[in-house]
């Protein structure tokens, strides 16, 4: 899909134009998958959730959007990413209150953030620590998030982000340092 299709079709959506949607839907529709596809990987095998699913409760989430203003196709699958993230946690934190604390979901970080060792990590400790960081250094939290979770590169990082690709390296560092530290902490090795 060339970028520049979608980013005027984005823009017209935040210019009011509904209609874009519909020529929007085609276009996106597979790099969302992927994206679904990607952040269910990470689950538990039994996951209730589908591609499918997800991805459709993530577009009905975003077409809801009132006040969306879409930069560019980096923005708008960034925020898709994260839209999606927030979704597998709710439907975590639903799961785990249904059996009553127990059964968390799990989401493995591995070589998609290039740690030097595979972890299981339960779903929603994953979401805290972020938040944490977010508190300590929001624009690190905003670079693991939009890396891990959205698949961007580090250029799309850095333009969705407005800074340098120097400054997303750094902190795409720093910040999985913090966060491996962090969920080392909170995780019980088992």
């Amino acid at each position: 899909m060339p970028p520049t299709d979608v980013t005027g079709l984005l823009q017209k959506w935040t210019a009011g134009d509904r209609s874009a949607i519909d020529q929007l839907t085609p276009l996106i529709y597979t790099e969302l998958r992927r994206l679904a596809h990607r952040h269910l990987r990470r689950e538990r095998r039994d996951h209730t959730l589908q591609s499918t699913a997800l991805v459709h409760e993530a577009w009905l989430r975003l077409i809801d959007q009132k006040q969306a203003k879409w930069r560019d196709r980096a923005h708008f699958f960034a925020v898709s990413g994260q839209m999606m993230r927030r979704i597998l946690v709710d439907h975590a934190k639903a799961q785990q209150r249904e059996k009553r604390g127990g059964g968390a979901q799990l989401l493995v970080l591995d070589e998609a953030i290039d740690l030097p060792r595979q972890r299981s990590l339960e779903l929603i400790a994953l979401d805290d620590a972020l938040r944490d960081l977010a508190r300590l250094d929001a624009r690190q939290s905003q670079v693991i998030e939009l890396r891990f979770f959205a698949g961007l590169s580090i250029e799309e990082t850095a333009e969705a982000l407005g800074i340098s690709k120097a400054t997303v390296n750094r902190d795409w560092v720093t910040g999985r340092a913090w966060l491996l530290r962090e969920l080392d902490r909170r995780t019980p090795i088992e």
